[in-house]
């Protein structure tokens, strides 16, 4: 338990660093710990240790996790793919869906998110390197999707994520994210007002800051190796 403090420390201190060669503020870069296949206890520490933003990729272990820590102040974000029958415990329960790549499950989840919640944020998901085995629309298809889904009640739009093909080099992962941060300006100039670039994990992070991250998909660096 000890070791999620230290990681969390260790994870805040490197986007700090980050940000800072990079001329950013680190207090625009929020953390958004993965606790998928984490016990609830692991989710608990974290929170004691000053952590707000979880990422689930699974529903019903998502749920299972909610009910435990329901006295808990969290923003609960689901990561995972979105199957189309079971939206709407996603517009019920969570504050963020970050995987959207059709029109149809944006819909469901602002007909079935209920009076009185806030929007649901939303991120529309994008296959970056156009990767064949990967979820996500295609870079020239965002434009649409995302003129589409500003006109639905009940959700937010709040910008893009992405998970590029694995590199080693520095360079090649900028590359990759700068594509993302110049369809977020785009769309902005088109008139929608995204603020969200949900992108970088624990071997990418710093060239996600360099390019414009606003959120961080931190899971292994804070919890460990997953079973």
């Amino acid at each position: 338990m000890k070791n999620i403090e230290k990681n969390l420390n260790l994870v805040r201190q490197q986007i700090k660093q980050a940000a800072q060669k990079y001329g950013r503020n680190s207090e625009e870069v929020t953390l958004l710990a993965v606790s998928k296949r984490k016990p609830v206890e692991d989710i608990a520490h974290a929170y004691a240790c000053g952590q707000r933003d979880f990422g689930e990729n699974y529903l019903q272990e998502a749920q299972h996790k909610m009910a435990a820590l329901s006295e808990l102040d969290i923003c609960w974000h689901f990561i995972g793919a979105i199957q189309s029958n079971k939206t709407k415990p996603l517009a019920t329960d969570f504050n963020w869906v970050h995987c959207i790549d059709r029109f149809k499950i944006a819909r469901r989840l602002s007909e079935q998110r209920p009076d009185g919640m806030p929007p649901l944020n939303l991120c529309i998901q994008v296959n970056i390197d156009a990767e064949p085995s990967k979820a996500g629309i295609k870079l020239d298809e965002v434009p649409k999707l995302a003129n589409d889904i500003s006109s639905l009640p009940r959700v937010r739009l709040r910008g893009l994520m992405a998970i590029p093909a694995p590199q080693d080099d520095f360079e090649s992962q900028r590359k990759s994210f700068s594509l993302l941060a110049d369809m977020l300006a785009q769309i902005n100039q088109q008139g929608l007002d995204c603020d969200t670039l949900s992108m970088g994990m624990s071997h990418d992070m710093p060239a996600a800051i360099a390019e414009g991250a606003t959120l961080v998909r931190i899971g292994t660096a804070i919890f460990g190796e997953r079973l």
